[in-house]
Parts: structure tokens; sequence; C-alpha cells
């Protein structure tokens, strides 16, 4: 849907997740099985790892100033659920929050928030203002001010509402 490139670090695995749904059409790569093999998800896990989905997008639309468009759980309840562990470089001593090896979706998720949240980028990734599209996006504008995932798709619509709302 969008034109931007993709978020920086782990954040990416955020956005890919978040831009499972395509809310205009209404399909949901998670319904295949390439798609949950993408995320290393099981069919039984559908339900725990949409509820993920829809509680970051809630995220992301606060980030752009936006409600949800829905009720959710939390955000920080969800990845309150989840274990990381601190490791240290031996070479450089530098320390992050991660996963186990082979942690489930949420605890790769919790560790990507925690590394956006450390490098200043998680307040970037942001969801979409245009209701029929939420799609996550990087907002990288000098003033982080972005509103749309595409100005020439999502964007332009929204101008050209507010301009035939003028009337002539």
């Amino acid at each position: 849907m969008s034109e931007r490139s993709a978020a920086p670090g782990a954040l990416g695995l955020v956005e890919s997740l978040v831009n499972t749904l395509d809310l205009e059409t209404g399909a949901d790569a998670l319904d295949t099985a390439d798609g949950r093999a993408r995320f290393g998800i099981a069919e039984d896990e559908l339900a725990g790892v949409r509820e993920l989905r829809e509680s970051l997008r809630a995220a992301l639309l606060a980030h752009a100033g936006h409600r949800p468009h829905r009720t959710v759980t939390p955000l920080g309840e969800l990845l309150a659920r989840a274990p990381l562990y601190v490791t240290v470089d031996p070479e450089d001593g530098s320390a992050a929050l991660a996963p186990a090896p082979g942690a489930p979706l949420l605890d790769r998720v919790a560790a990507a928030v925690a590394e956006g949240v450390a490098q200043g980028t998680w307040m970037r990734l942001k969801a979409c203002e245009a209701a029929d599209c939420h799609w996550a996006y990087y907002d990288r504008s000098p003033a982080g001010r972005g509103r749309w995932c595409s100005m020439q798709v999502c964007g332009a619509r929204a101008k050209m509402r507010r301009y035939r709302a003028k009337g002539p």
C-alpha cells in the first residue's frame, strides 16, 4: 500500500505484522499458510496473533495522534506476558533486551518494541490516518508529523475530500 521504505531494525517485524491485514479489502495474509510461516506461527495461534496485531495498530494510531478504530487489549498488557533477557555483546559490552532463542512471536515483538524505544524510533512507527487504511509506516519526515502511509494515495484522497467538502 505504501511507497515508504521499511521501518528500521527490529521494528520491521512490527510494521510487517500490522500490515498483514488490508482493511480496505479485508485480505488477511495470516489466513494463508505462507503468511503464517513468515512469522513462524501455527494456525492455532491465530486468535492471539490477531489480538496482538490490533493492539499494535492501536498503539501506532496513538503515535500519529489518532484514536483506535475499535477497543483492543492494551499493548502493554500483552507485552507484559513476554519474558525478555538482557544480552551483552562480548566485543563492545553493549546490552539489549532479547527474546529467548526460538521464542514465540509475542516475545519477538516485545524485543522489537524494546529496541525501538532504546533507539528512539518506536514513536515514529505510526498507522495511517485514513480510516479505511490504518497501514503501518515509519515516519521519516524531519518533524515526525507524517499522517498518511502514502501522500500519493491516502493523503491525496483526504485532500480531495476536504476540497470537495468546501463546495463550489
